[in-house]
């Protein structure tokens, strides 16, 4: 490759790299300022009109405001666009008006709903008011759109982690398991479900909003009205890097050892990697917080740690390891070794930024569902680091026992079940990040 061609690459790369760090991320959910009347208000008739305010502009087609079961039509209302406004029918209430109301937030996916609630004092006075009937229950989404998300985005996680690790791991320490057989297996199927995740994660996120079914999932309505958010803007940004990802692959595949080496297949899928990166962090919250920037920094950093720390585990156990050769065993584990330290500091420097972006308070932390989940995945991950560290000391004596022994397959296994288990310790912490994800952060 000449010198111009490399510095044509690189400007290339540096382009993408800045693209993908400024383009806008998820805002903190939208949520209801105000109302007019103002919720609890006692109102001697039934209101013509109510106006919900809400905390960002919203469109009338992502807000549903019901009564009595009834749907009420919902119109723009104020002139910010962040109002909308609903008439309310004569026989709407008796005694009380209450109105449940919903609205999806699609750049991340997530609905929030309540009620608003009116007495009537017309018709009962004041001194006499009569017991408070019990106000309509608020909808829930769907349990099994809820679960299929969280796997979706879970298998999405993982595919991302074996393909961009893996790569990586041909790359930096390697490249001669691009022939391997199994290694390759891993990285086509990992290409396989991470597009077959991007395809099926949008419409599951969007039926879990609109309150759906399953059956909404394959519906082309669905994915019509995705079209126009920012969710589906990232969606598709997020299908063709795959795409550009599959023509990496293949490159890699074709032409072996000496495509790993090559410098402009690395930066291929660098920029390819970057772009799967970011697009998968777009539309969870590290964006929510006072430092939007960092917190998509600190994202695509903390993403890029696992994917390292976990593609190059699997490649370790599944592609490594079998091949018992004294001579990879002696380049590659050590090597690996280091590249995982430098993963774990990563992801928990990234961690701490995106904790505080999101979570904002102690309180936060140990008060609500999600920053309990935050501390269990905290937990896990140090859990996993401390294993991780210990058995680096015991891996280097095993080391060179296996080299001298010429990979004897007694003296391999221990390696081999030690990866096992930080493997699999790894994919809990997976599991965590994808509730996290599917989640609504309280503040």
């Amino acid at each position: 490759m000449s010198r111009r061609t490399a510095s044509l690459l690189g400007g290339l790369l540096a382009a993408l790299a800045m693209l993908l760090l400024a383009a806008p991320a998820a805002s903190a959910h939208t949520e209801l300022e105000s109302s007019t009347p103002k919720d609890g208000a006692r109102l001697t008739r039934t209101p013509a009109t109510v106006e919900l305010v809400f905390s960002e502009p919203v469109e009338p087609g992502d807000v549903r405001i019901e009564v009595a079961g009834k749907r009420l039509a919902v119109s723009r209302g104020g002139s910010g666009g962040d109002a909308v406004r609903v008439t309310v029918p004569k026989s709407a209430g008796q005694d009380r008006l209450t109105l449940v109301w919903q609205v999806l937030d699609m750049e991340d996916g997530h609905s929030t709903s309540g009620t608003l609630s009116f007495p009537l004092t017309a018709k009962a006075p004041a001194d006499t008011a009569p017991a408070d009937t019990a106000a309509p229950a608020v909808p829930q989404p769907n349990g099994t759109v809820h679960t299929a998300w969280i796997t979706a985005r879970w298998v999405g996680y993982l595919a991302l982690a074996l393909y961009v690790g893996g790569l990586a791991f041909l790359a930096l320490l390697w490249p001669q398991g691009a022939t391997d057989r199994r290694t390759r297996r891993i990285l086509t199927l990992a290409w396989a479900a991470g597009l077959a995740a991007s395809l099926l994660t949008p419409g599951l996120q969007s039926a879990y909003g609109a309150m759906g079914t399953f059956a909404d999932v394959f519906r082309r309505s669905t994915y019509a009205d995705l079209s126009a958010t920012e969710v589906g803007g990232v969606a598709a940004c997020r299908v063709l890097m795959w795409v550009l990802a599959a023509v990496v692959l293949a490159a890699v595949l074709q032409g072996g050892a000496r495509a790993a080496r090559s410098p402009g297949w690395r930066v291929g899928a660098l920029a390819v990697a970057l772009g799967l990166l970011r697009t998968t962090g777009m539309t969870g919250h590290n964006a929510e917080g006072d430092h939007p920037g960092w917190g998509a920094v600190a994202d695509l950093v903390h993403l890029l740690g696992v994917s390292i720390w976990l593609g190059g585990l699997t490649l370790l156990l599944l592609g490594v390891l079998p091949r018992r050769r004294p001579e990879e065993l002696s380049a590659v584990v050590p090597g690996y070794s280091t590249l995982a330290g430098l993963s774990v500091a990563a992801i928990v420097a990234a961690g701490v930024v995106l904790t505080w972006q999101v979570v904002g308070s102690f309180d936060a932390l140990v008060d609500t569902g999600y920053g309990r989940l935050l501390l269990v995945k905290t937990a896990v991950l140090l859990l996993v680091s401390a294993f991780a560290q210990l058995s680096r000391g015991w891996v280097r004596t095993r080391l060179d026992i296996a080299v001298l022994l010429r990979g004897d397959r007694a003296t391999v296994r221990p390696f081999v079940h030690s990866v096992a288990a930080e493997t699999g310790l790894v994919l809990v912490v997976l599991a965590a990040t994808s509730l996290l994800v599917t989640s609504a952060p309280g503040r």
